[in-house]
């Protein structure tokens, strides 16, 4: 029985009804009061009535909106992924379509300087009520979150005075930190990149983008995928009358490596320190039996996180 309405086993049933009895002191106080409504509380923890009423009498102080404090610490560069800062937006899209006015602020604490950069991006998915509402704080952050949430509600890490039962600072059985993502909760088969362009690179070839980069501090994002077999890649600088088509005319920004992107999509990026035009070389010249046909997408982020026109292509 899935413990839904309509498919119950007289257990459950007859749990229903007791958990209606237990709670119809507050019954009149819930957004609802249908058997879906309570029923979402005894599947919540496998129909254990304590439990559920445990949870459901929590909901009893109403709540108008939430403070939410983020902790960039560790942000980088991998952050920025393409399919990720999509997947950002939708989220923020969901929540102020489904959820309006639920948010009174949010807090930014550890800023890196990568931030400004990763907010722009995110930005063109937040209406300005929600923009308003964020607020980067500085190096005296504990001591303004101290000034909006009370300190015994704020753990010793952040500037209070909560701590574990164990005298754990960062309350680590009340707050669930994130961290590396397993592999085996990795999605990448179900993710369909749509890249800009498609070549087929020759055994004992390679072929060349090159990217103006007109502002510094600018950020250069690539992803590729390659058929069947690696495929080399690296990020050099054009210097001023050299040939693009000659490495050893080259600066090397990103060393030249072979990448088994015929089996996971390659994505990356670099800040770009001076202007200039930069060339991204898929290299197969080590492969003397194979040609290789690899699909990309390559862009200019300015410092702003406006992007530039496309790059254009040299084979």
């Amino acid at each position: 029985m899935s413990g839904r309405v309509g498919d119950l086993s007289p257990k459950q049933a007859e749990v229903l009804q007791e958990f209606r009895e237990r709670v119809q002191d507050i019954l009149p106080q819930l957004p609802s009061q249908s058997d879906h409504y309570l029923l979402r509380w005894l599947r919540a923890r496998t129909f254990n009535i304590e439990k559920s009423e445990n949870m459901l009498r929590k909901l009893g102080t109403h709540i108008e909106s939430i403070t939410l404090i983020y902790d960039c610490e560790g942000l980088g560069m991998k952050h920025l992924w393409k399919p990720a800062i999509e997947a950002y937006g939708d989220i923020l899209s969901m929540f102020e379509e489904n959820y309006p006015e639920n948010l009174k602020r949010v807090f930014l604490i550890k800023a890196p300087k990568l931030f400004p950069l990763a907010f722009n991006l995110v930005k063109p998915f937040l209406c300005e009520d929600t923009r308003r509402k964020i607020v980067v704080l500085g190096g005296n952050w504990k001591d303004v979150l101290r000034t909006y949430i009370d300190e015994d509600q704020l753990p010793v890490a952040y500037g209070g005075s909560l701590t574990d039962p164990d005298g754990d600072p960062t309350c680590k059985s009340k707050i669930k930190y994130g961290g590396v993502v397993p592999r085996s909760y990795y999605v990448q088969d179900s993710i369909k990149v749509q890249y800009d362009q498609t070549v087929s690179i020759s055994r004992c070839s390679s072929f060349q983008v090159e990217s103006e980069v007109f502002c510094a501090n600018s950020m250069l994002r690539w992803q590729f995928a390659s058929e069947s077999a690696d495929i080399g890649f690296g990020v050099f600088l054009k210097t001023k009358g050299s040939d693009s088509q000659k490495v050893a005319d080259l600066t090397e920004v990103l060393p030249s490596e072979r990448y088994n992107s015929h089996f996971v999509p390659e994505d990356g990026s670099l800040t770009c320190a001076e202007p200039g035009v930069y060339v991204l070389r898929f290299d197969n010249t080590y492969s003397l039996l194979q040609s290789k046909k690899v699909s990309f997408s390559v862009e200019v982020l300015t410092p702003e996180g406006d992007p530039q026109p496309h790059s254009r292509t040299l084979e």
